[in-house]
């Protein structure tokens, strides 16, 4: 058996070729692991639990199905669903967990986060994050009726598309001492997150030793995972 982690699916209606991936996926390779952990940016965006959209219905049917066949679904929110709550977290029987967690899995210490929070070279993000993760901010925002914050998550995506053009990728990747230090804080020798749609896995020194940092690719035009077994760490990137 395996514990498969994902991250970076960005679903939304305008892609529903990554939406049939997706559930295939759920309906599939899924069925066999251990455990799934999404690690952020399922959707491309989250504007409330409250949004009926049809496509967050679809999506939490089919995790829930995952979890009444007995395989548990976790969450670590990312830069674009940082709202989803537990309204959402409740239909779709995910478990919601804080944005770094320490896993021990078949006797293998390791560490999954998002990634935005490594990328400290991004002054700019790094303020925007701290501002809009600001829980009365949040409130404000999520007690707003329904057509005016679509109209503000899509002015943001706007901006952020416009903003990330004259960046360059490496203040948009992350900061290697920003990973030493996280792997040291939770004493890992494997890190693994997405957010930089960067699939690759690093081989780094933390703790004195050799570590590793996995990084999950975007579901854009094939899918991505990570799977842990007793015996490997494994990258695989699919069809969808």
């Amino acid at each position: 058996m395996a514990t498969l982690f994902i991250a970076d699916l960005h679903l939304q209606t305008e892609e529903p070729a990554i939406t049939a991936g997706f559930l295939r996926f759920l309906a599939g390779e899924a069925r066999h692991a251990d455990a799934l952990y999404i690690l952020g940016d399922l959707f491309e965006a989250w504007i409330g639990d409250d949004d009926p959209n049809p496509l967050h219905q679809q999506i939490a049917r089919a995790i829930k199905a995952l979890v009444d066949s007995g395989v548990p679904c976790y969450f670590i929110h990312g830069n674009r669903d940082f709202l989803l709550g537990k309204r959402f977290a409740r239909e779709s029987g995910m478990m919601l967990l804080p944005e770094e967690q320490r896993l021990e899995l078949y006797g293998r210490p390791l560490l999954i986060l998002h990634g935005d929070t490594l990328c400290i070279d991004d002054a700019g993000y790094q303020a925007f994050r701290a501002k809009v993760h600001t829980p009365w901010i949040q409130k404000v925002f999520l007690a707003l009726p329904l057509f005016i914050r679509q109209k503000i998550a899509a002015r943001m995506r706007a901006d952020s598309k416009a903003a990330n053009s004259h960046k360059s990728m490496e203040i948009m990747d992350v900061n290697p001492q920003a990973v030493v230090d996280v792997m040291e804080k939770h004493h890992v020798q494997w890190l693994i997150h997405g957010h930089t749609h960067r699939p690759d896995v690093h081989q780094l020194i933390a703790n004195g030793e050799p570590a590793y940092r996995v990084v999950l690719g975007a579901w854009h035009t094939e899918g991505s995972m990570v799977k842990v077994s007793e015996t490997d760490v494994e990258l695989i990137a699919f069809p969808f």
